[in-house]
């Protein structure tokens, strides 16, 4: 089952948020005040409010206490409309898809046999009024795209049915230490009730009740007596345990963190806590089961370095979750999927069409070159730029289209040791980024501190490197025949010698061709060769390619295609 899009009316500042998508990471981008928590809160109240109606019966300060996202009709119908309408009702729609064996499920739950033949997707409206009371609306979209509206009693099956299916975990901005723990202490609850069902452990725990009862009729003995003398009409005390109690007694834990000296968790700073709360959701098990986890601004209370680490942590919860976050940190942003960011500005929220408008929000500042681009190539030099450019365009009508309307850009390095820092500063312009070097040691080491930094993923990055070689640069998977002649005229060297044909990379043996045939080399005489290469390939670049050492250029522009087409 996954969750496709959520509506919110009347809800705290949104009065109106139409089906905004849900994919499996959704973020949502404001400024302060906009109400990108609200829209966060508005899903936490549906969804828990679905899950375990009965929350919404329990007396409100309790509720406060134990379930603060539960609807409260006085804190979350807009303030604005409170006089207006002091009957007025929040409601939330959500669109659900489910799966073929989720379908038949539920045509068992309801004692159907059609149900799971019915529909494709179901769309369920939880209204809340000022009383706390529940109205559930439900509609089906068959497999003709036609919507249907079901029978009230079947809605209210069908919702249960849904709730039950449904876990969800929300981790708010403010995070004090009982709210960190209490993330945890969810989890863990969640995995030990299942321990309940199992007969081993429900013998224990009634071995357990009859070691305790006599030490309790003990104690409920030695009461009785003195109360009766005050209160002649008390018969007897019976001290117990109930059956949950016990329960949910043996769930309770402690968590110690070892980082040297091994310290209980909520002695911890608030963002080891933050940390600990989402990094253990990566290993909840979710099967058969929908799990959404709501994260509020997750850079809060951390360090710089630690927020490019979280950033692979929940790219890798999406895979099993969905997550929605609120955030104003740029590394955050979806940059795949542009429509998984949600806008939201004047307590409107809309899904975002083009990079620049995310960018406008959280106030990023872009480069002019940079300023349309959706993925920006990263690659050691300006050479390195012409040669690329020069084959995108002739083997590939995507990246050609790509380049022309700047959505794809290419930003030289100029020198591979820069590679860390023009990530760190590119991480900040919300493109996606993809690197391309040289298969020698400087661009191994590069590419090595960057992974190691986590400014980069191995999906992210190509070396050029050539079969047979042990060290290869870009010109290696060029044939040479494109510029041979070139450089004959230029400098008056032949190519067609033994110090050219050994298995060095293109830079070694170039130099020691110039050295063989009588020639002066330095890094001037370097820049003016390579120039002279890519402009012989920027003059044939249908033939530039070397058939049996291409074959990373190849992997490079599948890459980019594929992230482009996402």
């Amino acid at each position: 089952m996954q969750l496709i899009n959520f509506s919110i009316t009347n809800y705290r500042s949104i009065i109106k948020a139409y089906k905004l998508p849900v994919s499996n990471l959704t973020v949502l981008i404001g400024q302060n005040n906009e109400g990108k928590s609200n829209i966060a809160n508005a899903l936490a109240s549906a969804i828990l409010a679905l899950s375990n109606p009965s929350r919404l019966r329990i007396p409100h300060r309790q509720r406060a206490i134990d379930y603060p996202e539960s609807y409260d009709w006085q804190r979350d119908f807009p303030i604005s409309l409170q006089t207006k309408d002091k009957l007025g009702k929040s409601s939330f729609t959500l669109e659900f898809s489910l799966e073929e064996s989720e379908c038949e499920e539920l045509g068992d739950y309801l004692q159907s046999n059609t149900i799971n033949r019915e529909f494709s997707v179901l769309s369920l409206t939880i209204t809340i009024d000022k009383d706390r009371n529940l109205e559930f609306a439900l509609q089906k979209k068959d497999k003709k795209n036609k919507w249907k509206a079901l029978a009230p009693k079947t809605a209210s099956k069908i919702a249960t049915f849904i709730g039950r299916k449904i876990t969800f975990t929300y981790i708010p901005a403010i995070r004090t230490s009982e709210a960190a723990i209490k993330v945890v202490q969810q989890m863990v609850d969640r995995e030990l009730a299942t321990l309940e069902s199992q007969p081993d452990y429900r013998a224990a725990l009634e071995a357990i009740d009859q070691l305790q009862k006599p030490i309790l009729d003990k104690i409920s003995a030695k009461i009785t007596q003195p109360l009766q003398e005050f209160i002649p009409q008390v018969k007897s005390v019976k001290i117990s345990v109930s059956q949950e109690v016990r329960f949910r007694a043996l769930r309770r834990c402690e968590i110690i963190i070892d980082d040297g000296t091994p310290t209980p968790l909520e002695r911890k700073g608030d963002g080891i806590k933050s940390l600990a709360a989402i990094s253990l959701l990566r290993r909840e098990n979710t099967q058969n089961r929908l799990s959404i986890v709501a994260l509020e601004e997750p850079e809060s209370h951390l360090h710089p370095s630690a927020i490019h680490r979280l950033k692979d942590v929940i790219d890798e919860l999406s895979s099993n979750h969905q997550v929605i976050l609120t955030t104003h940190c740029p590394l955050f942003v979806n940059r795949i999927n542009l429509a998984s960011n949600i806008l939201i500005t004047n307590n409107k929220a809309v899904n975002a069409k083009k990079i620049s408008e995310i960018r406008e929000i959280l106030g990023v500042r872009a480069s002019d070159n940079l300023m349309h681009a959706q993925i920006v190539l990263v690659v050691e030099g300006e050479d390195d730029k012409i040669i690329l450019e020069s084959l995108f365009s002739c083997y590939s009508e995507c990246l050609k289209a790509s380049l022309k309307n700047g959505t794809l850009v290419i930003d030289p390095l100029h020198g591979a040791s820069n590679l860390s820092y023009k990530l760190s500063s590119l991480k900040a312009s919300l493109c996606v980024i993809h690197t391309f070097l040289d298969h020698d040691k400087a661009g191994k080491d590069a590419i090595e501190e960057a992974m190691k930094n986590n400014l980069l993923k191995i999906a992210d990055y190509q070396l050029a490197i050539c079969n047979g070689m042990t060290e290869s640069e870009i010109e290696d998977c060029l044939n040479k025949e494109i510029y041979e002649e070139a450089l004959k005229l230029q400098f008056g060297i032949k190519l067609n010698c033994s110090d050219f044909k050994n298995n060095n990379k293109w830079s070694d043996r170039i130099k020691k061709t110039f050295f063989s045939q009588g020639k002066n080399w330095n890094i001037k005489m370097e820049s003016q060769v390579k120039a002279i290469v890519a402009e012989q390939v920027n003059n044939n670049p249908e033939n530039s390619l070397n058939l049996h050492k291409r074959s990373s250029i190849d992997t490079l522009i599948q890459a980019l295609e594929e992230k482009l087409n996402k």
